[in-house]
């Protein structure tokens, strides 16, 4: 079985609701994922907007997930998981907030084979590295969300 993710709350390439947004409650929308390679540890989420215009803008990050998780539940965090810093400046989740036009939005679930030695508020680029070396498999789901 492939490594796959999947939200209840919105469709590969769809519109991700409003509830998930800055135009909303801005709580995280639930996750669920299957077919995790063996040898899984932890798993690590990366939520990024390549389509902000300065810069890759980071949603969410949250690493040391335990293996034994098969979801992420709305607005929550499974225990364990630790939070790194979004681009809003918080160790927490940052929904959608685009200042024009659609944007994709990219949940990239990483399988790794070790837990990783990062204090909660690590940044993109700490995380990155640190899981660099393994990374075992990788699922991906992309919403989109355009601001009314």
């Amino acid at each position: 079985m492939a490594f796959h993710l999947t939200s209840a709350a919105f469709k590969a390439q769809g519109a991700i609701p409003s509830k998930y947004t800055c135009q909303g409650e801005n709580i995280s929308p639930p996750l669920s994922w299957e077919g995790a390679p063996e040898g899984t540890v932890t798993f690590a989420l990366i939520v990024d907007d390549p389509d902000a215009p300065a810069k890759t803008w980071t949603h969410w990050l949250l690493y040391d997930i335990p293996a034994e998780s098969v979801a992420i539940e709305e607005g929550g965090i499974p225990p364990g998981a630790l939070q790194g810093l979004n681009d809003f400046g918080d160790a927490a989740y940052g929904g959608p907030c685009p200042p024009s036009g659609i944007h994709r939005y990219f949940f990239k679930l990483y399988a790794l084979n070790s837990r990783l030695s990062l204090p909660t508020g690590s940044s993109k680029k700490q995380l990155e590295g640190s899981m660099a070396s393994h990374i075992i498999g990788k699922a991906e789901l992309i919403g989109t969300y355009q601001r009314h």
